[in-house]
């Protein structure tokens, strides 16, 4: 039987170079439910030296695998008590906190309103906003007291409910709620992916409400926002505009509505996009966000949807205007970093597990030589401290260039070797995790150079 589509070649030899690459099991569509099947993996380029640098590329994305670094670094792991979720350990969460913090110092200077909603939810709220007819595979069902209930896939509908809490007027929009909420979505167990396929995870989700005279604004500065936080990473977004799917729901007036303002908004902004016809939401059309990683891969990362129909029109929103009369909101979904898992998993593999220090777990390393220099090393330590920089003293027996590998090995950005001679003239001798060893500086003077590195929030 011929299980592939094609095209077909008759024979490889007729091909340019390739290489057989895996031998692997999987199950006919993916469905654990169907028979195993045997899969044979391959690559074909046109070149030889197009399939020397695959493989290279190959083979260094192993090393990069951040299942293999999240063990190594000891930042997170997954156990089958609770398939598709991670347990966070103290330097993953570190990570996870210093990305919420930056996100949230954004929210504040752009106005948004932090809120937080049920997990647990009713299926007629899944119901209202179509989730239950388009997307009841995917979610977690719960029964209790003879109803239905969903662990939340998404946190769009329940914002409506804090939106509606109050009567509206124009004067209170654009109103913009974000929600860190945590998120359940059935996965099959045969597509989970270390951090890039979970079936738990949080997203920095927001729903902003705004007046169609402020649509373009909002989407423009949304474009900048997004920017801004990759700016921080030194990723570059590109965009892709994502068109109304045959899968729709709502009026198709809207939607030819929301498309059109979301074409207006890029080509104003000079954006440089690509059109995706019908990859849109059941429910909106979308800015996908992409970047390429240190690898040259393609990641989809961020989304901004904007929607006229699901939210507006299916909970009733409404405004009043300047006459007093109702109007409808446009509800803009929006994710940056989309699942901080996920953004994650994909910054393990983009640094190699070689964080900027603003968001290194350990920013800085302190190496007594000697059992003597313990303790100076502990002030030294808490000199850093207190510039709010993250700081470990290796206080072990081992030899110092055991110790100094070991940091190394956990890709800390700077160590500080302390003998007699630096703590007599409390200095430091800053070593980088590349191997530069850097002159010898004072310890406020360093931890003043330290925490401004940090606080710049660059890529290094």
């Amino acid at each position: 039987m011929d299980l592939c589509k094609g095209p077909h070649v008759a024979s490889t030899g007729r091909i340019g170079p390739f290489k057989l690459l895996a031998v692997a099991g999987a199950y006919w569509r993916g469905d654990e439910k169907r028979p195993m099947l045997q899969r044979i993996y391959g690559t074909v380029w046109t070149t030889e030296d197009e399939l020397k640098a695959y493989l290279w590329r190959r083979e260094e994305a192993k090393k990069r695998d951040h299942r293999r670094l999240g063990v190594q670094l000891d930042l997170f792991s997954f156990h089958d008590v609770s398939p598709g979720s991670a347990f966070w350990h103290p330097k993953g969460q570190r990570i996870w906190r210093t990305l919420e913090r930056a996100m949230l110092e954004l929210q504040e200077r752009r106005g948004y309103d932090e809120i937080s909603t049920p997990i647990l939810v009713s299926e007629r709220l899944w119901r209202q906003s179509g989730h239950w007819d388009n997307y009841a595979d995917n979610m977690f069902i719960v029964e209790a007291e003879n109803q239905l209930f969903s662990l939340k896939p998404m946190n769009c509908p329940e914002s409506t409910l804090v939106y509606r809490s109050h009567l509206r007027s124009y004067r209170d929009l654009p109103l913009r709620y974000s929600e860190y909420g945590r998120l359940h979505r059935n996965e099959r167990s045969g597509t989970l992916s270390g951090l890039t396929r979970v079936r738990q995870f949080i997203q920095d989700d927001a729903h902003i409400y705004v007046r169609a005279d402020q649509l373009a604004d909002e989407l423009e500065a949304l474009l900048g926002e997004v920017r801004e936080a990759y700016s921080w990473v030194g990723l570059e977004p590109r965009f892709a505009f994502a068109t109304k799917p045959d899968k729709a729901i709502g009026d198709p007036a809207l939607w030819e509505r929301a498309e059109g303002l979301i074409k207006e908004t890029l080509d104003r902004t000079g954006a440089n996009y690509v059109v995706k016809p019908k990859d849109g939401t059941f429910y909106a059309p979308k800015i996908d966000i992409y970047i390429d990683d240190a690898l040259g891969r393609e990641w989809q990362m961020a989304t901004i949807q904007v929607d006229l129909t699901m939210l507006p029109e299916r909970f009733d929103l409404t405004y009043i205007d300047e006459e007093g009369k109702p109007q409808r909101p446009i509800a803009i979904h929006r994710a940056i970093y989309g699942s901080l898992e996920r953004f994650i998993g994909i910054l393990i593999e983009h640094f190699a597990g070689a964080f900027p220090l603003w968001l290194a777990p350990v920013q800085a390393v302190v190496i007594p030589i000697a059992d003597r220099h313990l303790e100076a090393a502990a002030e030294l330590a808490e000199v850093l401290r207190s510039r709010g920089l993250r700081v470990e003293v290796d206080g072990s027996s081992n030899r110092m260039q055991y110790k100094i590998r070991t940091a190394q090995e956990q890709k800390v950005p700077y160590m500080l070797v302390l003998g007699d001679r630096e703590i007599e003239a409390r200095t430091a001798s800053p070593r980088t995790r590349a191997g530069e060893q850097q002159p010898a500086e004072g310890w406020e003077s360093f931890a003043d150079r330290l925490a401004a590195e940090a606080a710049a929030r660059g890529a290094g």
